[in-house]
């Protein structure tokens, strides 16, 4: 963005907010977004319809009392996708201000189909009698007619910024998070930068025409920055945009920026992308996204777990699901469910995350098995780690992951992982969380990184012009075994006071009546200090508790386990067949690599665990890492599980050494002599 695009949005920013200083008193500073945004957008659909109002007046004269559908032709008389049947515009509205709550309620009724529904989304007619109710509808009305929003004064890309800009300003005074509504737009320039690096040469041959979609799409700013890039590249090319939001008004918002812009806007749905999926069957180019962070979908859950039990991979959530309280997975699920096959081209996916899906999750967790599916199918291309302070609403570290099952084939079989978190230039101005952006020339350098695929170290961040490191991994490399290691129970038995103790605080003893407790334990108080095995002990308890006629194993295992006393230098405990039974308390997990050896997606692997290789890399493990220190360990198998995380920071982990300690206490020695001499001074 220029400066002279950015004060041209500071300008109309500005006088469009001086208007909601109007509104105080009569309306809460978080309801001020509920008038000025559907204003907003009315104003500028008034701006653009100006030119040829009168020629769609005279048609519409024309062809009134006609039967058939009048939308074709008056959309091509107003040269828009909408247009407006009215008599009324911005000006003639506010010159008649005795009826001006009526009127503007019939402007709003006169607009074609499209572009009212829209406007019903803000709920504007509520807005208008409350206005009127409270004597400020004209003097709103009034302000906004002197602001010219028509394109030749305020470009599509302007008018998008303004958007973003007042719903910024307006979620910040009502304490909401603005940043689920849009992306800082050098993000999504990178984003789209990488969502097209593979195909630049595909998308300049002439007439070529591609779809991209967004689940999450906000106000779409993403779709129009794709759009923008495209057209870029090749000025003929088109590009279809796809998208689905869920919040009423910056669907609104976005669907009447695709209308101005020549786009379908019926192709932006409203709704829950994981209930009410508004592109069911969709297969399209790309998909770029930047879902909110850390959102539960308890709401949906059911619809969510109903298509994952019921249609399993055939629909969008087969591979897993991920904790309640975080839905980023099922946003990344449902845009691989859009993917072309392969045999018609196949798809390219960006979407932003926090640091949470690259490791949260145990293996074999629904986050795990999603990260299995993606990674096995050997999608994912590459992740991208951003600098903190990017976004507006949340100061975390956040990351790219490009998905596409159409990998280059050098790509083919690997991750590659771009450390670019300390590329960025620090902002004069913070706007909420947001502190730091990516610079043009620094866009270029991450570009230009995940193009050349070698592997860079791009220095320290306290360089002058710090440059993106990159590493690349093999596809096994983010998988491991979970393994159970297990250790034999050592007992020996011992009649102790503290044994009685634990007896009488055992819930199945506890259950007998006092004097048979008390005829029980007076009878086992003879064996004191005495030593038993488990038979021999077994033994004494029988005893006991056939002379207080009390029968059951139950109260003969209590017996037992009170005065088992683990023993490292005891003989392993073993069951009725003889198998060494494990000590619960010295039960361990370990993480095995996987074999280096490329495997495809299966959801059930118990054949891959019970492999030689698999088994191999699990003993090889178990003598090399184990049994050195404890050489009784053994694997319970049944128990493994295959994991997969990607753990990037720790790839790019560089060891700092502590300093010296001769140079910290020379430092230390430095400081003391000059509060000395401070305090010579003060006392003198």
């Amino acid at each position: 963005m220029t400066s002279g695009d950015s004060n041209t949005i500071q300008n109309h920013a500005a006088f469009i907010w001086s208007v909601a200083d109007l509104l105080r008193g009569d309306y809460k500073q978080s309801e001020y977004g509920k008038v000025i945004l559907p204003l907003t957008v009315l104003r500028r659909l008034d701006c653009v319809l100006e030119p040829t109002k009168q020629a769609v007046l005279d048609r519409a004269a024309q062809l009134a009392g006609r039967n058939h559908n009048l939308d074709p032709i008056l959309q091509k008389e107003a040269g828009e996708q909408f247009y407006n049947t009215s008599r009324f515009d911005f000006a003639t509205l506010v010159a008649a201000p005795d009826d001006l709550a009526d009127n503007l309620k019939h402007y709003v009724a006169s607009f074609s189909t499209s572009a009212r529904d829209v406007l019903d989304k803000f709920d504007f007619t509520t807005q208008i009698d409350r206005l009127d109710r409270s004597k400020l509808l004209y003097l709103v009305m009034s302000k906004f007619a002197e602001v010219d929003l028509h394109p030749d004064k305020v470009s599509n890309l302007e008018m998008g910024y303004l958007y973003e800009e007042l719903i910024r300003k307006f979620s910040e005074l009502s304490n909401e998070t603005a940043g689920e509504h849009f992306t800082p737009r050098e993000v999504i320039r990178l984003m789209v930068n990488l969502l097209f690096i593979e195909d630049t040469d595909l998308l300049t041959k002439p007439g070529i025409v591609k779809t991209i979609y967004d689940g999450a799409c906000g106000t779409g700013g993403m779709l129009s920055v794709a759009e923008d890039r495209l057209r870029e590249l090749n000025p003929a090319a088109s590009l279809e945009v796809y998208g689905q939001e869920l919040n009423a008004e910056t669907y609104a918002i976005c669907r009447s920026d695709m209308m101005l812009k020549g786009q379908d806007a019926t192709n932006i749905a409203y709704g829950n992308s994981f209930s009410e999926d508004g592109h069911p069957g969709l297969k399209v180019d790309y998909s770029i996204q930047n879902p909110p962070f850390g959102v539960e979908w308890k709401k949906v859950a059911d619809a969510v777990k109903d298509e994952h039990n019921d249609r399993g991979l055939a629909g969008r959530f087969g591979a897993g699901l991920p904790r309640i309280n975080d839905g980023s997975f099922l946003f990344l699920q449902n845009a691989i469910s859009k993917m072309k096959p392969v045999a018609d081209g196949g798809s390219r996916v960006a979407i932003v995350f926090n640091g949470s899906p690259l490791f949260t999750g145990a293996a074999g967790s629904g986050e795990s098995e999603i990260r299995r599916w993606i990674i096995e199918n050997d999608w994912l291309e590459a992740v991208v780690a951003l600098p903190d302070q990017l976004f507006y609403n949340t100061g975390i570290s956040t990351y790219f992951w490009i998905v596409t099952n159409r990998k280059a084939p050098e790509r083919r079989g690997k991750v590659q992982l771009v450390d670019a978190r300390k590329c960025f230039v620090k902002m004069r101005k913070s706007l909420g969380e947001k502190r730091k952006q990516v610079s043009d020339n620094q866009i270029a350098d991450i570009v230009r990184a995940y193009g050349d695929f070698n592997e860079v170290d791009g220095g320290d961040a306290a360089d002058s012009d710090p440059k993106p490191s990159v590493k690349v991994f093999p596809n096994e490399a983010f998988g491991f075994l979970r393994i159970t290691v297990e250790r034999p129970l050592r007992l020996r038995w011992e009649v102790t006071d503290e044994g009685v103790e634990a007896l009488r605080a055992d819930k199945k003893f506890a259950k007998l009546t006092e004097d048979d407790q008390n005829s029980i334990i007076a009878d086992l108080g003879h064996s004191i200090g005495a030593h038993a095995t488990d038979e021999a002990l077994r033994d004494l308890a029988r005893t006991a508790l056939k002379r207080a006629d009390i029968k059951g194993k139950p109260y003969e295992n209590a017996i037992v386990d009170a005065f088992a006393i683990r023993d490292p230098d005891a003989d392993p405990v073993t069951d009725s067949k003889g198998n060494v039974q494990p000590d619960p308390d010295l039960r361990d997990n370990e993480n095995v690599p996987l074999p280096a050896m490329s495997v495809t997606y299966e959801a059930d692997v118990d054949a891959r665990l019970g492999t030689i290789e698999y088994r191999s890399a699990i003993d090889d493990y178990i003598t090399a890492e184990v049994h050195p220190y404890v050489p009784d360990a053994w694997v319970d198998h049944d128990k493994t599980k295959i994991g997969y995380e990607i753990p990037l920071t720790r790839h790019f982990y560089t060891y700092t050494p502590p300093r010296a300690l001769e140079e910290i206490d020379a430092e230390i020695k430095q400081l003391e002599s000059e509060i000395q001499e401070l305090l010579a001074e003060v006392t003198e």
